[in-house]
């Protein structure tokens, strides 16, 4: 499992890298990387509660310029919120239970180990369709 997080996390700073690679920008400060702030461990004790589960941030928009990794826990037969859309692109990776994702206008019912893809400016959203908790990752880059 620790190996699917890695893997993930990988992608995501691949992907945005090379984004950030065509946007040169001589005001940045560079960050100082130590194991203190590169390990993040989940901890009950820094969960934001939302109206239908829980999110714990394992990297915020603050840490590698706007890229995130956060884990969503959805009570069963619920959503964190409707469709929708924004110019970012993101990437869900669901860790436990059923998920129904929904990409403009169309949804596909997965489990388990399944990654979903959303666009930017593209119609989408994640709910749990299951009857146990609905664990999944996100994998977002912010526009500052």
């Amino acid at each position: 499992m620790k190996n699917v997080f890695l893997i993930l996390f990988l992608i995501c700073t691949a992907h945005h890298s090379l984004l950030a690679q065509n946007k040169p920008d001589s005001t940045k400060i560079e960050k100082q990387f130590t194991i203190e702030n590169c390990v993040t461990e989940f901890s009950m004790d820094n969960v934001k509660n939302t109206k239908v589960g829980y999110q714990f941030w394992f990297a915020d928009s603050d840490f590698i310029d706007g890229r995130t990794l956060k884990m969503s826990v959805v009570a069963p037969h619920s959503a964190t919120h409707p469709p929708h859309k924004h110019s970012e692109d993101e990437f869900f990776f669901v860790l436990e239970g059923t998920a129904e994702f929904y990409l403009n206008g169309k949804t596909k019912v997965a489990g388990q180990y399944t990654s979903f893809y959303c666009p930017s400016n593209i119609e989408h959203g994640i709910k749990n369709v299951g009857d146990t908790e609905l664990k999944y990752l996100v994998i977002k880059k912010y526009e500052k």
